[in-house]
């Protein structure tokens, strides 16, 4: 009665290569006789390893189908050793550990993706917090438009590469103490591709692609911020081959303002008040990237108050509603006064007790100037 290969690897008849490949992986990293040195284990090693060979090779997988033995006649089972119908060669051990070895991988495509292009964008305040729209100019690869991404002359098509008769790959056959070492490297010629094009494009010169400048409007939402990024899918190199393109990202650069400084989604000012004015209280007009606001500064303000304008700042990019403004006081002392100006503010030091502050730390001591020295 034949052998049951398919079962053998524990497989139903009908399987994919993948599937016999996955299998055979499988089962030959336990019992390779590097890795089991049990003497059953190495029997059933030769068992798998036949088994893949029987259903790797069309022809032999074809006598299986139909239900006989590929190895009764004798061909290609020898008395045991690499390359035969004992361990298996060299190549299936490869495979079965590392994924690789002389099994053919196959020609690869000459349509491949392309990169990701990064730019800058140089933004004022009032853009990034509000949002707009900019045009950009990008230099990236695009789509050839003379050969559609083909790479080839008007009329012409690419040939199979005679070097590797279309497989991508050549191999080379060494000789060792373990049996024949077959080896594997993309063709040279074709580069991997199974395919040469004896006529280039002659805009391209059989890329698929060639350099372009193009303008790209660019949607800044509301509240972005310094260093963010925005991605825009399918605006970057076009891949070689004419493959798909990849994604353009626009990194935001904010600009310094005059006015006002950025802490997330809070904007921060300072004004500078006279002393008077601190002390009486007034009401302060300030210029907000919203327009004119009317801040009132209470009687008595004191230099470093942080007076807070709700839902002034940046809208929240991620979530509903705005930041605040944090207006910042500094109250600015006199530094020259005429003789009337010192002599009224004398007499106001007078009526408040201030004239002769008294040291910090001494008893009773307060007024103005000695609170100034706590």
């Amino acid at each position: 009665m034949a052998t049951d290969y398919y079962g053998v690897l524990g497989l139903a008849r009908g399987a994919s290569d993948t599937d016999i490949k996955k299998a055979y992986r499988r089962l030959a990293r336990d019992l390779h006789p590097d890795v089991n040195p049990d003497p059953e284990a190495k029997e059933r090693f030769q068992e798998v390893s036949r088994a893949y060979q029987a259903l790797t090779d069309p022809e032999k997988r074809r006598i299986v189908d139909l239900g006989g033995d590929p190895f009764d006649s004798g061909a290609g089972a020898g008395a045991g050793g690499f390359g035969t119908a004992g361990f298996g060669g060299l190549g299936d051990i490869m495979d079965a550990f590392f994924g690789g070895g002389a099994t053919a991988r196959g020609p690869r495509s000459r349509v491949r993706a392309g990169g990701d292009a990064l730019i800058r964008l140089d933004l004022d305040l009032d853009e990034t917090v509000f949002g707009t729209t900019k045009d950009i100019t990008v230099d990236t690869a695009v789509l050839c438009d003379a050969c559609t991404g083909a790479g080839t002359a008007p009329g012409t098509h690419p040939t199979t590469c005679t070097t590797c008769s279309g497989r991508g790959e050549v191999q080379s056959v060494q000789r060792s103490f373990l049996g024949q070492v077959v080896s594997s490297r993309p063709c040279p010629t074709c580069a991997g591709t199974g395919q040469v094009i004896p006529e280039p494009c002659p805009k391209c010169g059989g890329e698929g692609r060639v350099r372009a400048r193009r303008t790209i409007p660019v949607k800044v939402p509301a509240g972005v911020e310094d260093g963010m990024r925005i991605r825009l899918t399918g605006h970057g190199e076009v891949g070689p081959g004419g493959g798909p393109a990849g994604d353009l990202y626009v990194e935001i650069a904010e600009r310094p303002h005059d006015v006002f400084t950025r802490d997330g989604e809070d904007l921060h000012c300072r004004v500078t008040l006279p002393m008077t004015a601190a002390a009486l209280g007034t009401t302060l007009t300030l210029e907000t990237l919203d327009g004119r606001e009317e801040v009132d500064i209470r009687p008595g303000t004191q230099s470093g108050s942080v007076l807070t304008l709700r839902a002034k700042g940046a809208p929240r990019l991620r979530a509903t509603g705005r930041g605040n403004l944090m207006v910042h006081v500094e109250v600015e002392t006199p530094t020259r006064l005429d003789a009337e100006q010192e002599k009224l503010l004398r007499e106001l030091a007078a009526l408040r007790g201030e004239d002769r502050p008294a040291a910090a730390g001494a008893e009773g001591h307060g007024g103005l100037f000695s609170r100034l020295f706590k």
